[in-house]
C-alpha cells in the first residue's frame, strides 16, 4: 500500500497551453505558497514521472491513478472558467471520491464576502461528477469543504482534511 501523504491538486486547464490564462495559475500559486515556512504542502504531482499533454490517454490516467494513490486529500480548484464537462477534471473526481475515498477541499478563487451565503454561486462552477455525487443523497461517506482560495484557509483545511482523519464528513461550508 501507499505511503498517503501528498496532497492532490486539481483544477481545469481549460484546454489552454498558456499557464496564465488557465486555472493551472492558482495551482502555481499552490506551489510558491510550498516554499514558505508557514504552509506545508507535499506535491503528489511530485511523486511520479511527469506526463506531457501529448501523452496517451491511458498513459495520463495510469499516472492520474498513482498520483492520487499516494494522495491524502484533493485540492480541488473550481473558478468561473471551470468547465462542466471537459477534460480529465471529472476523471480525476471520480478517482478520488469513488476508488481511493480522499476527501475534498473544494477551493473558490476570486470570491468575494462570505462563502457560505453563496452556494448557488458555487454550484454554478461545479464540473458534472462533483454535482453528481454532491447532489446523492447515498454519498454518506462524501467528505468535503468549501473554502475561499486563500493560503490561510487552504492551509487551515490541510490540517484537518486528509484520509487518517476526516475532520468534516458530508459536503460542509465554512
Amino acid at each position: 500500500m501507499a505511503y498517503r501523504n501528498g496532497v492532490y491538486a486539481a483544477f481545469d486547464g481549460q484546454g489552454k497551453t498558456n499557464p496564465s490564462e488557465s486555472d493551472i495559475r492558482y495551482f502555481n500559486i499552490l506551489k510558491v505558497w510550498a516554499k514558505g515556512e508557514d504552509f506545508k504542502y507535499i506535491d503528489s504531482h511530485q511523486k511520479t514521472n511527469a506526463v506531457r499533454d501529448t501523452s496517451k490517454k491511458e498513459t495520463l490516467k495510469r499516472a492520474l491513478r498513482e498520483r492520487l494513490s499516494n494522495s491524502k486529500v484533493m485540492i480541488l480548484i473550481l473558478s468561473n472558467d471551470t468547465n462542466y464537462d471537459r477534460g480529465f477534471l471529472n476523471y480525476e473526481i471520480e478517482k478520488a471520491l469513488d476508488d481511493y475515498k480522499l476527501p475534498l477541499v473544494i477551493t473558490y478563487p476570486r470570491i468575494e464576502g462570505e462563502i457560505n451565503k453563496q452556494w448557488s454561486t458555487l454550484e454554478k462552477r461545479w464540473p458534472k461528477a462533483l454535482k453528481e455525487r454532491l447532489n446523492d443523497k447515498l454519498q454518506k461517506d462524501l467528505s468535503c469543504l468549501h473554502i475561499k482560495f486563500s493560503k490561510e484557509e487552504v492551509s487551515r483545511a490541510l490540517m484537518y482534511m486528509t484520509v487518517h482523519n476526516k475532520e468534516y464528513i458530508g459536503p460542509r461550508l465554512i
